[in-house]
């Protein structure tokens, strides 16, 4: 009986039986922290779940990393149209921070 590690759903993919997300297993490995340091960070996970996600994503690396690139640039599309949507409110918090920098 072969044993799944990882599912997918409509929000991506999931860490079977948890709600840890597979990008953060994976961003963890690629950091270079080892199987673990990482169930250290994820106190829900047990060992065998982080190789079992680790062994996942290597099996389907280029799946995987595809749909992480796709993220990336979700994720930045969101960011540009919400600064875009209130740009007064982010040129003031620019401001502030310039002010707050030491010269």
């Amino acid at each position: 009986m072969e044993k799944q590690y990882v599912e997918k759903n409509e929000f991506g993919y999931r860490i079977a039986g948890s709600r840890v997300s597979l990008d953060s297993i994976v961003y963890a490995y690629r950091e270079g922290r080892n199987p673990e340091m990482i169930v250290q960070s994820f106190e829900t996970l047990t060992l065998e779940q982080v190789y079992g996600a680790i062994a996942f994503y290597l099996a389907h690396r280029e799946e995987i990393d595809a749909y992480l690139e796709q993220g990336k640039r979700d994720y930045e599309a969101k960011r540009q149209a919400t600064r875009d949507a209130d740009h007064e409110f982010y040129q003031k918090i620019k401001d502030a921070r310039e002010r707050l920098q030491p010269v």
